[in-house]
């Protein structure tokens, strides 16, 4: 079974599920299926988020204060 489904137990905030159990009927899907592409959303992003931190770490780092010093220079703040 190449696309065998896993089972978990996950716990709600009453509220969240009862908005998660509206959407699924409003989109006439399950609550498992929008965890399900919630989740997929996620760690796409984390993904990118990791990509770009690997494409950019030769760059030099900046301490917080020469950040500081760099925007008031430029006029940010």
């Amino acid at each position: 079974m190449a696309n065998a489904v896993k089972r978990a137990t996950i716990y709600f905030d009453p509220l969240v599920h009862k908005a998660l159990k509206l959407k699924a009927i409003e989109k006439s899907t399950s609550v498992s299926e929008l965890v399900n592409q919630a989740v997929k959303v996620a760690l796409a992003e984390d993904y990118e988020d990791l990509s770009a931190f690997e494409e950019r770490a030769e760059e030099p780092l900046l301490s917080f204060d020469e950040m500081v010093k760099k925007l008031k220079k430029n006029g940010r703040i």
